[in-house]
Order: C-alpha cells, then structure tokens, then sequence
C-alpha cells in the first residue's frame, strides 16, 4: 500500500459513524427523526466518495448543517406547488391547467368528508359515480351520453376495445399519431383487441381511400385530430362530416379523437381549434378529449356520443380499471358547471390565454422594480417574445408576450437558474438567446411579489459566480 493510499484509508476511518452525527443534531421540531436518519445516511455516503476523489473531510459541524438541510428536503413532499415563469400554459411537466381557487373550499370538503360519489340521496339508494357529471357534459356538448375515464388515451382505449374487439379499424396513414411518453395509436389499438387499417398516404387521404377498404369485418371508421402536430403544404384529409356521411351510407359507426377538446371558441395565428359540440354535430357516433388541456381542468378522457355505444362502453370490465376517482369527478363537475353557466373564461387557461399584454409589461416594470430595489446591479430588461399553449395543443401557435430578461456570465446563468429551482417556492424558467426569461403570463399575479422575493434572493447568493 502506498503513502498515498494509506492517507486516503484514513481519511475514510474518521469519517464520523451515523449515531455521532444524528447526536450532534438538536431536536428538529418540523422534521421527523427518520427523515435525519436517512439524510445522514446519504450525506457521510456522499462525503466517502468525495474523500475517494481527493477532498479534505469536513469538521463535524459542516457535516450536522449538511445532514439537517438534507433531512429538511426530503421531509418535503414530492409533489409541490412551483411557480411557472415559462409562459407555457398547460405545461405538461408543471401539472397542466391549474384551477380557480374559487373551487378549493368543495374540493376540500370532498376530500375530507364522506360524499355523494356512488349514493342516489333522493332515492336513498346506491347510484353510479358515471351520473354525475354524465348528463351536463352531455348537454354542454349536444351528445346522447356520455362517461369519464383517467384520460384520453385511456378514452381511446376503451372505446376500440368496447367496439371493435378482432375487427378492423379504419384510418388514415396521416393521423397515425404519436402522444406523449412515445405512446402511438397503434399501439393503443393493438393493445384493444382491434385491427388497423392502414389508408390513404401520409400526406394525402381521400374519400374513396376509406370506401375501398370497408368490409365485412370493419366495426369502426377513425378520425384522429391533429391536435399535437400539423402537416402543411401539399397535403389533403377527410372532413369529420364527410367521415360521417360514409359511414351512414355503409352503416359504419364513425369515432374522433380530438386529443385537446375545447368548449370555447379560439383562433391564434390564423389556426381554429375545432369544439367539441361542432364535431358532435356533425353527426360523430364517438368523440374522446382530454380534460386538463384546452378544457381547463383536471387529467380526464371525455368520451360523448350516441347512447348505445356508450353504454357498451360501461359495462366493458375496462371501464373499472379506467375509473376516475371521487376528487376528478369533483373537479370536472365544477369546471364543467362554470362552462353552463357562461363563465368559462373565467377558468385560469382562459384567462392567461386572453391576458392583456399592457398587464403583463406593467407587471414586468413591477417585478424588475422590485428586484433592484433589494439588488441594485441586477441586469434586468424587458424583451419582446411568445408564449406557447402547451401539453400537446394548438401547435405551432404562440401568443405574442412580454419577458423579464436576466442577463449574467453563463456560469452565474445556470447557478441562478438552479437557485430558483431549488428555492423554498420554486420557480421555472426558461434559458433563451443566453438569458434567463420569466414570462409573467403564467405567473398568478399575486405571486409577483414572492417572484421578486426569490429572484433578489438568487442573485445574492450567486453573486461570486
């Protein structure tokens, strides 16, 4: 053994045991003590490797501050509020479109109390938790029938599986999308039971493509949307209501999967986002969407359309594995509520998506105001940029909006942006053209000043970077 590793065994030979430094630490009132016994444990882990890789080992007082800031971390739940200065609205990383908090007080008895999920309480009977939201999201759209499963995909899933189990479904080669997580239709039909169909080229699909290949075995015409991607140029597809004329001619039920399906009128960049009740009316026997995208509320797959064919749909044994639970059905309920009721722009995607850019520049003087006043030399500017819509919607699209740039040396930009990620309050941004940019549009305004608060406090602490 040389001198060398001889120095190294003892370095690692005073590395204190777990119980000396779980001794050196006081009582921690808001941190359990297993969560101290765990961070110890990875903390004199991470000091054993540094030690191997030549670093002087730290006094025991060190160690306890590290131990006690890594305890204090994991006692935090996983799952946690952040701010979202990304300006991308139904950001799928960031939980999509957050609710009104109008709705916090019934959500919050739901969850704390028993509930009305399966209890008829006119009849005093036991009821089905599909009735609760069935008959307004019916009527808010013009549909026969409809049910809620956890989300689109699983809409997909269980409809192909309900109604072509062995036989053949048709569609064009063009809407042979991919979702997220690398999820592609047909996967998803291949994983129900039904054969595809393959028609039409990828970037040209004519009526008469999906008339030749109907045939005895065929149970389903389908029409995939486009709403995570687009085709431009020479390119040519099939109407929904043309899609529908077929099918009645050739007594084939016809299906579409509008992936974001709004309720709302909306235009951006000359690009219109077709409603749910247009394709109903158009005479689709099912359509399926998602309830955490355009629609502005919690993760869910809509499934509306003619009553039978729901109906084969519910008593499917995948519809149980497919179940949504009592706080979704709470929250959809209120969304959909304010969708009757004519307030549906006052849901918060809504309102960021029609935010007045004067708002968001006032704000943006505000915020850089504020931060200087607590860190002067911060070099902080207004930029012209876009917002994006976000979670697989109306892309290609943007929103014209106002950033707070931050500029600084590269290395001090990834400090601060890791700062601000690991703040109390986190907060996600986005780097672009060598600059820190916070888009105020997804910034909730009374979290302006907590944004001010956390940004200063970032500078401050990499100031030597």
């Amino acid at each position: 053994m040389t001198k060398n590793d001889r120095a190294g065994q003892e370095k690692l030979r005073r590395i204190p045991a777990v119980q000396t430094v779980l001794r050196a630490i006081p009582p921690v009132g808001d941190v359990a003590p297993k969560w101290l016994k765990v961070g110890a444990r990875q903390v004199l882990a991470e000091i054993r490797e540094e030690l191997r890789a030549g670093s002087e080992l730290l006094p025991l007082e060190d160690i306890r501050r590290r131990v006690m800031c890594r305890a204090r971390d994991l006692a935090q739940p996983r799952l946690r509020p952040v701010i979202n200065a990304t300006g991308i609205l139904v950001h799928t990383n960031l939980g999509r479109s957050p609710l009104p908090p109008q709705m916090m007080a019934h959500l919050s008895a739901i969850a704390t109390r028993y509930s009305t999920l399966e209890y008829r309480l006119q009849e005093g009977v036991r009821g089905s938790r599909h009735e609760l939201v069935e008959g307004l999201l019916a009527e808010l759209v013009g549909a026969e029938a409809a049910m809620v499963v956890n989300n689109n995909a699983a809409a997909v899933l269980l409809a192909l599986s309900s109604l072509a189990p062995g036989r053949e479904v048709i569609v064009s080669r063009g809407e042979l999308v991919e979702i997220g997580g690398s999820f592609r239709i047909p996967e998803v039909m291949a994983l129900s039971g039904a054969r595809l169909v393959e028609v039409g080229a990828t970037n040209k699909t004519h009526l008469s493509d999906y008339e030749q290949a109907i045939g005895e075995n065929t149970a389903l015409l389908l029409k995939v949307h486009q709403s995570n991607f687009r085709q431009v140029g020479f390119v040519e597809s099939i109407s929904g209501t043309e899609l529908v004329a077929l099918g009645k001619r050739r007594n084939v039920p016809v299906m579409e999967d509008l992936g974001s399906g709004v309720l709302l009128p909306i235009q951006l960049e000359g690009h219109v986002e077709p409603q749910v009740q247009q394709v109903v009316g158009e005479g689709m026997d099912i359509t399926t969407f998602s309830g955490d995208k355009l629609l502005g509320g919690p993760q869910a797959g809509l499934i509306v359309g003619r009553q039978d064919l729901v109906a084969q749909m519910k008593k499917n044994p995948l519809a149980r594995a497919v179940r949504v639970d009592k706080m979704t059905l709470a929250v959809l309920e209120l969304v959909l509520r304010w969708y009757y009721e004519d307030r549906g722009r006052d849901l918060p995607l809504w309102r960021m998506i029609y935010m007045p850019l004067e708002s968001i520049f006032r704000r943006s003087e505000a915020l850089i105001a504020a931060v200087r006043e607590r860190y002067p030399q911060a070099s902080l500017e207004i930029e012209s940029d876009w917002s994006e819509i976000g979670g697989g919607s109306m892309p290609g699209t943007r929103l014209k909006t106002w950033v707070v740039a931050l500029s600084a040396q590269p290395g001090r930009l990834q400090k601060l942006e890791s700062a601000l990620r690991a703040a109390s309050d986190p907060v996600i941004i986005r780097m672009n053209r060598g600059k820190l940019l916070l888009d105020l549009r997804t910034v909730f305004e009374e979290q302006d000043s907590l944004l001010s608060e956390t940004l200063a406090d970032a500078l401050m602490r990499t100031e030597d970077g």
